[in-house]
């Protein structure tokens, strides 16, 4: 909208002093004659904005024309400033919004918190994307964004256990991000799901509308949800003889903590080996990842694990010795 790139162009003349049309051009994503024309209607409005002409000119405010943030002091600005848009706020189209509320922030604060803002640019920056090059991709975001923004109902499609697709018309409570990832937290029939947007087949929009409990708490459903969910992932226990050499290894495949229970372990045996307690997301994340650990890692406890794990090695065994 005009008005919001009018008041943008103000706030960078502000905070930058002088730029060409050029630079406004590019900073506003628009081009040098829609510039020239906001100039116009700028000065047109009693703003005492500027221009000189030639290779060095561009536009400038009066120098008097100014107007201060108070309140905030430097730790508070550096605090501030040190924030950067995320991904997730960049999938859902908010961005720029988030930039022209920083930009306008920045222009008002006076010129010392403004080296305050600058030093912390260059010397801090978040990045929240991991290491794995699988990105988390959610085309159906827009949709859902809006669906939640505007209170009306959303048809869903998402892949069941068996393989099949399901659809189902939800009411939308909210979005929560988590490590980048985008969930939807909705409910049908009055019972509460999350579902992982970039596992969604699709989603649409609809025309109904609806209305959320008065007493729905995103913020804290969220918080028992994850809670809960991690209990679930340490749901399946399986006790295993470790053998010398991998125990100082352990850390790098069952985290920090795994370091407490090595050193309340019973002594090592003649061989050096110890015996843990190793807790898995489930029977069958279990059995893959000791799999993959051959013989550093022998399985006591329980048998079906045992048997299942035998299973698995005898059938490979088999197939690479076919061929």
């Amino acid at each position: 909208m005009r008005a919001d790139r009018l008041l943008s162009l103000l706030m960078l003349l502000q905070a930058r002093g002088r730029m060409t049309a050029a630079q406004l051009a590019r900073e506003l994503e628009c081009s040098q004659r829609t510039i020239y024309r906001d100039i116009d209607a700028l000065s047109a409005a009693g703003v005492p904005v500027y221009g000189d002409p030639g290779p060095e000119g561009g536009y400038a405010l009066l120098e008097s024309y100014r107007t201060n943030l108070t309140g905030l002091n430097a730790s508070e600005t550096r605090a501030l400033f040190m924030l950067s848009i995320p991904g997730p706020l960049v999938e859902l189209g908010v961005s720029r919004d988030l930039q022209t509320a920083l930009r306008k922030l920045f222009a008002a604060l006076p010129d010392a918190r403004r080296e305050d803002e600058e030093r912390v640019r260059r010397r801090f920056y978040l990045d929240p994307v991991g290491w794995s090059d699988q990105e988390d991709a959610a085309p159906h975001l827009p949709a859902i964004y809006a669906a939640v923004r505007e209170d009306r109902l959303l048809e869903i499609a998402y892949r069941i256990p068996s393989g099949g697709r399901a659809e189902q018309m939800v009411e939308p409570y909210g979005l929560a991000a988590k490590a980048g990832a985008w969930h939807l937290v909705c409910a049908s029939h009055g019972l509460l799901r999350v579902h992982r947007v970039s596992e969604l087949l699709d989603a649409r929009t609809c025309s109904e509308s609806f209305q959320q409990p008065a007493d729905f708490d995103l913020a804290a459903f969220w918080r028992a949800w994850c809670a809960e969910r991690e209990q679930q992932r340490a749901g399946f226990t399986a006790k295993a003889r470790v053998s010398a050499g991998f125990i100082p290894m352990l850390s790098a495949y069952f985290g920090e903590q795994i370091r407490e229970r090595v050193a309340a372990a019973d002594p090592p045996d003649a061989e050096g080996r110890i015996v843990l307690a190793l807790r898995f997301e489930s029977f069958y994340h279990a059995r893959d990842r000791l799999l993959a650990f051959g013989r550093s890692l022998e399985v006591l406890e329980p048998e079906p694990l045992r048997r299942s794990i035998l299973d698995h090695a005898e059938q490979t065994v088999a197939l690479y010795r076919a061929e």
